[in-house]
């Protein structure tokens, strides 16, 4: 089942109604996102969301997610704007992945391009090269080991693998689509990257790349990255952490903008 951005616009005002808040900014944060979704891919929606003032002056905390079960092909969650803006302070590299998607379902007030605007300043090269680090080694470790492995998982370690060539290289956020990293960060027509362009024409096709026998080429790279980003990561540059009044003063805005509409 495909999903129209109209219809996913309805779910999200849904949720609006069920949970009553308002959502500031909602966008896909997946395979079709990064550029390489197959036929049966997820439509994974990731929203930002306020809820009324007078919650927020509550001495009883309220749950900080609103997440629905996955149905149809269709995985829907968000953050309260107070966690996504901790979250962001911490330089998340989910979150600034969603500030940047592609694809934009909603952005109904400033704080998403105010928080755009601050960005660059906390951006943390070395906390989320670790963050993909961390994950490349895991996903790496879970699904592309032995003579046979899925052929799909190689994207979801490349991707991560290329993020953190792309931070070592740039000291910024790397861009979230596939073959925008792999044309700045592996040469063209070498092995690898033929390598890379037969296995995406195939996953774009709608092939199901499912269990094969492994392609040393991707693997050797991969190890070969993994290993050296282990040693390098301490040696990437930390940054400031973005300062918490102009934070404040976002989510103060957010919140008269999304009730005044």
């Amino acid at each position: 089942m495909s999903y129209s951005k109209a219809q996913i616009n309805e779910q999200l005002a849904a949720i609006e109604q069920e949970e009553q808040v308002r959502i500031l900014y909602a966008c896909e944060s997946g395979s079709r996102a990064w550029g390489f979704p197959s036929k049966d891919s997820d439509y994974d929606v990731r929203f930002i969301y306020v809820r009324p003032m007078d919650e927020y002056l509550s001495i009883d905390e309220r749950r900080d997610v609103i997440e629905r079960p996955i149905s149809s092909m269709l995985d829907i969650s968000g953050w309260d704007l107070r966690k996504a803006l901790k979250l962001f302070r911490k330089s998340n590299p989910p979150l600034l992945e969603w500030l940047q998607s592609p694809i934009l379902y909603m952005e109904q007030t400033t704080a998403a391009e105010r928080i755009r605007g601050l960005s660059p300043l906390a951006f943390s090269p070395r906390s989320c090269l670790y963050h993909y680090l961390h994950m490349a080694r895991g996903n790496y470790r879970v699904y592309l080991q032995g003579d046979r492995v899925r052929m799909k998982k190689y994207f979801y370690v490349l991707r991560l693998i290329l993020a953190c060539r792309w931070i070592e290289r740039t000291g910024t956020m790397p861009p979230m689509d596939f073959q925008t990293l792999a044309a700045a960060m592996i040469p063209e027509n070498s092995e690898l990257r033929l390598t890379i362009d037969r296995l995406l024409a195939r996953k774009i096709a709608g092939d199901e790349l499912d269990y094969e026998p492994r392609l040393a080429v991707l693997n050797d790279y991969l190890e070969a990255q993994i290993a050296y980003f282990e040693e390098a990561a301490v040696s990437i540059p930390a940054a400031q952490p973005a300062q918490g009044s102009e934070l404040d003063r976002i989510f103060r805005s957010a919140i008269y903008e999304a009730w005044e509409r």
